[in-house]
């Protein structure tokens, strides 16, 4: 028996400008948008799409493959990551890295996951030129966190501030006593004017807190850039391009 939109689907009632109806109604041209109901509905979903973020990325070094399966509140911490992307809805999440002796403990660790999880191998020159390997498989912002980091906070939050501000790139910023093997930041309200990679010295006690939000229009920036610190996030921010969020989170790096 074919069930009648109206019991499938709940009415509402709203409110909407007068120009900007007139605008859906336009969209209707009796073949793909028949009614002026599925016009406001495929908009109004194609909007959403268009501010959901469900990809994050971890990056992490070969060598550095061990620090992910390194104990963390009694978990690896590759376990403890996902269960922070699940937490805010990530749906996917890309391991790149290189072939390593560690690379089938790290398959088991993430055989289990509740979400996809794949992992990347890639030979690179840093992780800039890493992170191209995944500029395909992105449609939409994705996340980018560093693989031997762990980092808990409102992620929400975060994603609604990228989203809100609209620049190519939100960078997570905590603050430090001591800047020593920390990239640092120096912000004019909300954008990161200035980045410094492990200066020696610095003016600033705002630090890189190893999470970035991207849009994929990024990629543009990345010819001859293999590191993200060194080469990409000082270009941002010379373009006004690199928002900085703080995370007052938990903050752990396992390297």
């Amino acid at each position: 028996m074919k069930i009648q939109e109206s019991q499938r689907k709940p009415k509402i009632a709203i409110s909407v400008d007068k120009n900007l109806l007139e605008l859906v109604d336009s969209k209707v041209d009796g073949s793909v948008i028949r009614s002026r109901s599925q016009a406001i509905e495929f908009f109004l979903r194609k909007g959403l799409q268009g501010q959901t973020i469900n990809t994050a990325v971890l990056l992490i070094k070969g060598g550095h493959q061990e620090n992910m399966l390194k104990k963390l509140k009694g978990k690896t911490l590759i376990k403890s990551q996902i269960d922070f992307f699940i937490q805010y809805g990530i749906s996917n999440v890309y391991i790149v890295t290189q072939h390593n002796k560690n690379i089938n403990l790290l398959l088991d660790e993430i055989s289990d996951a509740k979400i996809n999880v794949e992992i990347i191998e890639k030979d690179a020159k840093g992780n800039a030129n890493a992170l191209e390997s995944i500029k395909d498989k992105v449609k939409n912002s994705f996340i980018v966190m560093s693989g031997d980091t762990y980092n808990n906070f409102d992620l929400l939050r975060m994603i609604k501030k990228h989203m809100e501000i609209d620049k190519l790139a939100t960078m997570g910023l905590m603050t430090r006593e001591k800047i020593t093997g920390y990239g640092t930041a120096i912000l004019d309200g909300d954008f990161i004017v200035d980045f410094q990679e492990k200066p020696k010295q610095s003016s600033t006690n705002i630090v890189n807190a190893g999470i970035y939000i991207f849009k994929p229009e990024v990629f543009e920036l990345f010819d001859n850039a293999s590191s993200l610190e060194k080469d990409l996030f000082p270009k941002l921010a010379r373009m006004k391009q690199l928002v900085g969020f703080f995370t007052y989170g938990e903050y752990e790096h396992l390297g």
